[in-house]
């Protein structure tokens, strides 16, 4: 009776397998996704910053112009409002925002998952392993080409300039030339063979009104702003009269620690 029933008992396990078996495999679950575009608008303060025309005054009251700004912008990261967070897939979180390409200002991120976001967080700069990585891996904006005038890559330094703010005041000295100008070329991410500064500096953007919500299929659209003033009045004052031109120095951290507080949300409505 017993041999009857542990019999039995293995028809049935086995009859459960082969049923469990030939059950459909659940077919796999397909992301919901979206796009979110993100305008840059550099200002002045309450102006639109205009290169080569607009004149304006810092925290110190100097008076300067702005002939050129640069910046990087890597590592992308948003975050909803239930704590989970969508990290931008790194080989396409490299964006060089230069003034005076306004193409430039716009960047997309695409298959966003759908959800609402109250934050953003990114890099300013180009983080150390992608600088360190072989030249077939940073192409396009990443390309260092046209050296430290005509590009955003040091040839002489062998580093990638994060920052980069070049303009004219009264109050600066007189350069060889005869001519007021002031330059901020800021990069350095702690050095490779030998340590160096750190100026790679990390930015969290509160979305604090009109949350941006990502839809199915949809391309949703916000807007950042970045205040040229506090470059000059953020957490340390800085007088072009008395640092016209930051390059490598220590006082480039005070530069990059600055331009770090000067994004803020702008909504937009789709």
């Amino acid at each position: 009776m017993r041999s009857l029933l542990f019999t039995a008992i293995c028809l049935l396990g086995c009859l459960t397998i082969v049923i469990i078996a030939c059950q459909p495999d659940e077919p796999p679950t397909i992301p919901r996704t979206g796009s979110l575009t993100i305008a840059f608008d550099n200002v002045v303060g309450n102006q639109d910053l205009q290169l080569g025309t607009g004149t304006y005054q810092n925290a110190a009251g100097e008076q300067f112009s702005v002939s050129l700004l640069n910046y990087f912008v890597s590592n992308i990261r948003l975050r909803q409002a239930n704590g989970t967070e969508y990290i931008v897939p790194q080989d396409s979180s490299y964006f060089l925002i230069r003034e005076a390409e306004p193409a430039s200002q716009t960047i997309t991120l695409k298959d966003v998952p759908t959800g609402n976001y109250v934050s953003m967080s990114y890099v300013l700069g180009v983080d150390s392993l992608r600088s360190t990585m072989d030249i077939s891996r940073r192409t396009g904006v990443l390309a260092p080409a046209g050296g430290m005038n005509g590009g955003m890559y040091w040839d002489w330094n062998s580093g990638y300039i994060f920052f980069k703010l070049e303009g004219t005041s009264p109050q600066a000295p007189i350069d060889p030339t005869g001519a007021r100008r002031f330059q901020y070329h800021v990069g350095l991410f702690g050095g490779y063979d030998t340590r160096t500064l750190n100026n790679l500096r990390t930015v969290t953007v509160p979305f604090d009104a009109m949350q941006p919500s990502v839809r199915e299929g949809q391309t949703t659209r916000i807007g950042i702003k970045a205040d040229i003033q506090k470059v000059f009045g953020g957490t340390t004052p800085v007088r072009i009269a008395q640092n016209s031109t930051v390059m490598v120095s220590p006082f480039s951290a005070t530069i990059a620690t600055n331009y770090a507080g000067m994004f803020q949300y702008v909504p937009q409505i789709n």
